[in-house]
This record gives structure tokens, sequence and C-alpha cells, in this order.
């Protein structure tokens, strides 16, 4: 087995699976903003913007579920036939989303962008992959470049969807199936196969007992969790009501969308090269300032006009970006004895909590109006830059209390 290969299959469903998630975000706020009604977006008569959040916040429904799924099934079974397996089933989910859009078909589209999210939550069997095969820096490096993918996701998926859709609506989701078969091909090539796994609990009580919300009982970590839902629930509200608002407000289609999308995601990625640097500030300090600038860009969003509202989308990613790459670090190292795989898939299962969450509240705030969800988003997110700071110094007296207590004990 070519170790080159390997690492190709896990960074391809990297990027593929958050290809899924963002494909839609540039096609989407037209046709459900469009004048000319359609059994889309005018499904029994329901306003077309709740509409419109309910298809957003069902892919990651499908997302979080399946992250907390889809690893521990993989332990069971084995990383080669749940990789191929949601491969497939989410290339026959974006299959179902191209018919589903040319029937005009709702329940149907809804149907396949929870399938689709589902089979595509196997983030974590693809880190696992390249855990359980490469050793030493290879596999550190490998990691870093399967963190990479998922950032390339987000900017390909609009980016796919915008270069694409001049031949017609469904093409970008007939791409993806294309691609999703070539990596099931790409993993059936790459990855051996394996030995039957003699374990005797059931799926379901594996799935249960590793879940890593597990983690919450902890106070340290619920504190954590609590911190992360809060930001993310800010940035969600910003990926996911920022090109309904640029259709509002500067009358942008789907091609415009995507090019934003990508000059955003382009700087998310440049950014993340150099965020992981050494630096003299201490990293939660750091954390909680990126967390502020990035609140004050989703915040002018929601306050500006067109141009500031373009600016601040574009240097969104630049925060963003020093944010995701500085705290999962900080959390490895303090927080790293209840295992790395769990804290890593609290943080992403966090994440996709998120993104129900505040495409369930976009659906009824954007009724009122579109920049409400925004700043709610942004309020959501200074508020967790404060928690950070309030959490530090309580980390930092109780350092200073447990070492006070040694030097008196010796």
């Amino acid at each position: 087995m070519k170790t080159s290969l390997l690492i190709t299959a896990a960074c391809l469903l990297a990027i593929l699976s958050t290809i899924g998630a963002s494909l839609p975000y540039p096609i989407l706020p037209p046709l459900f903003a469009a004048d000319a009604s359609n059994n889309l977006n005018h499904f029994l008569g329901l306003p077309p913007k709740l509409l419109f959040g309910i298809a957003l916040s069902i892919n990651p429904l499908g997302l979080l579920i399946g992250s907390g799924l889809l690893g521990p099934l993989s332990d069971r079974y084995g990383r080669r036939p749940i990789l191929l397996g949601s491969a497939i089933g989410a290339a026959i989910g974006h299959a179902i989303t191209a018919w589903a859009l040319i029937a005009q078909s709702y329940p149907l589209f809804i149907f396949a962008r929870f399938v689709t999210g589902l089979l595509e939550g196997n983030s974590s069997v693809a880190r696992a992959m390249l855990a359980d095969r490469l050793t030493g820096d290879l596999r550190v490096q490998a990691l870093a470049w399967l963190n990479g993918a998922f950032y390339a996701g987000w900017l390909a998926g609009p980016l796919l969807a915008g270069i694409t859709l001049i031949w017609g609506i469904t093409v970008p989701f007939w791409t993806a199936v294309v691609a999703l078969l070539l990596t099931a091909a790409l993993i059936a090539m790459t990855l051996p196969k394996e030995a039957e796994s003699h374990l005797t609990t059931s799926w379901w009580q594996v799935a249960r007992d590793k879940h890593s919300l597990n983690l919450v009982r902890y106070p340290v970590m619920r504190t954590l969790f609590i911190i992360q839902l809060s930001y993310t629930c800010g940035v969600t509200a910003f990926y996911e009501f920022f090109p309904l608002w640029l259709v509002e407000n500067g009358g942008y289609d789907a091609q415009g969308i995507a090019w934003v999308t990508a000059g955003l995601c382009g700087l998310m990625m440049v950014s993340s090269i150099f965020a992981g640097r050494p630096n003299k500030i201490e990293p939660l300090k750091r954390v909680r300032i990126h967390a502020y600038l990035a609140a004050l860009a989703i915040a002018c969003v929601g306050i500006g006009n067109i141009w500031l509202g373009l600016v601040a989308i574009i240097l969104f990613g630049l925060p963003n970006a020093f944010y995701n790459a500085l705290l999962p670090s900080w959390c490895s190292e303090k927080f790293g004895h209840h295992g790395h795989g769990a804290v890593m898939g609290l943080i992403s299962t966090t994440f996709c909590l998120a993104n129900i969450i505040m495409a369930l509240a976009g659906a009824v705030l954007t009724l009122i109006d579109t920049r409400v969800i925004l700043l709610l988003g942004a309020a959501l997110s200074t508020w967790a830059a404060w928690r950070i700071g309030v959490w530090k110094k309580h980390l930092e007296s109780n350092v200073a209390t447990d070492t006070q207590n040694i030097m008196t004990t010796n």
C-alpha cells in the first residue's frame, strides 16, 4: 500500500465532505429568494425563508449524527467498508438531490440532503485511517494536511457550484457524484481488506459509549463545550446567512456568491499556513483576540452597507482561521488525557450542532430581517470571547493555587 495514495484518499474524503455541506450555499439563496414561486420555495404555502432555513439545517443534522456513529462503527466493522459505503452512499445522496431539484420536490430534497450529510460525517474515520497506518512525524504532517483539506472543501464547494451552474442547477451535484465514486475507487485500491472484528458489543453500545459528547460530564470540558458552541453559533450564523444577505442587499446571483465565498475561504486557507507559527502571546489570549475580531466582522456585515459587508465577509477568514488553528492545539495540550480523538471530536460535533441551531433560528429570524440573525451571531461570538477571558483567569488561578499547595506541603 502506497502512503501517498492513502493520504490522497483521506484528503479527498475531507474535501468532498465539506463540499457536500457548502455546495448549496450559493445555489439555495437565489432559489428561495426568487420572485417566481415554485414547489420548492412555496412548499405547503410556507414562507420561503423558513423553507430555506430548514434546508440549511438538515445537512448539518446528518453530519452531526454521522460524525457520532461512523467513527465507532469503523472501530467495529473496519475503516475500509465504512469509508467505501459512506462514499458511495453520499454519491447516491447527491444524485437524489439533483433529481429532487428537477422534480421540484421539497420533501425529497430535504431527505436527500439529510442522507448525504449522514454519510459525509466520516471525517473521524478518515483521521482514524491515517492514525492507524502512519506513525511519527508523517502522521502529524498527514493529519495537518487533512485539516487543510477541510478548509479547501469550504472553498471548492461554492466555487464548484458557481463554475458549473452555467450548465444547469443540477450539474454541481452530478459533479460531486462523479468525484465521490472516483474517491471510493481510490479507497478500494488503497486500503486492504481488514480482519473481522471480535468485539461483542452492539454497534449502538459502541456509538453510545464512545461518543465525544460524553466529555461534557467533566466541568472543564463542559465549559469548553459552552464556549465553543457560542462561538460556532456566531460563525455558522455568518456562514449560512451572508449569502442571503448578498442576494437581498446586493442582488447577487449564485456565481457572485461563489466568488465572494472563494475570497473568504482563500484568505482562510492562506491564514491557516501562518496560524500555527510560534508566538510570544499566550495561546488562549490569542484565541480570545481572534474571537473578538471574528465577532466584529460578523457585526459589520449585519450593520454595514454592501461594500463594508463585502470587505468584512472576506476579512472574517483571517481571525476565524487563527481561532480554529489555535484552540484545537491548545485543547490537545491541556486535555489530551481525555483522548485526543475524543477532544477533537467534541469540537467537531459542537460545530455541527451549531449549524443546526442557527439554521433553525435563522429560519424564523430572517422572516423579520436577515440582519437580525447576523447580529445575533456577532453577539454570541462576542460573549464567547469574553467568556474565554474569564475562563483563562480561572484556569490560571487554579494553577497558582495548586502550585501554592505543593510548596506548602513540601
